[in-house]
């Protein structure tokens, strides 16, 4: 690929991981996840046109998050609607705890895609 192509497509995904980040972050404050939604699947499709760069580290990143965070939620939904009449209230301020983890991993991964630096693989 010649030089001046790679660069257009590193830009173009780096653009999108941006976008992406962008799209996680508002879709947990705004859209109760919806839009966090749409950025996975663009993280999907998307996967497979950064292997080789540092935009794939940012992609698994973003989707190993949502996944996670997906597990936390139910992880703690399970204990918190069969105990819901004993303890309405007492466990609610857990489901803040998955959201706070989910909005530190898409800043921490938004500012190093903004200093050029790949995320780790764990």
């Amino acid at each position: 690929m010649s030089e001046p192509l790679e660069a257009q497509r590193l830009d173009a995904l780096r653009k999108v991981c941006l976008f992406d980040y962008l799209l996680h972050i508002v879709g947990l404050l705004l859209s109760a996840g919806i839009l966090s939604v749409i950025a996975l699947i663009i993280n999907y499709v998307k996967k497979d046109d950064a292997r080789g760069t540092i935009y794939e580290s940012h992609m698994r990143w973003m989707i190993r998050t949502f996944w996670w965070t997906i597990a936390w939620f139910v992880i703690i939904a399970i204990p918190a609607a069969l105990l819901t009449m004993v303890t309405f209230g007492l466990l609610g301020f857990l489901f803040v705890l998955p959201a706070v983890w989910f909005l530190y991993r898409m800043i921490r991964g938004l500012l190093a895609l903004n200093d050029g630096r790949p995320m780790p693989s764990a």
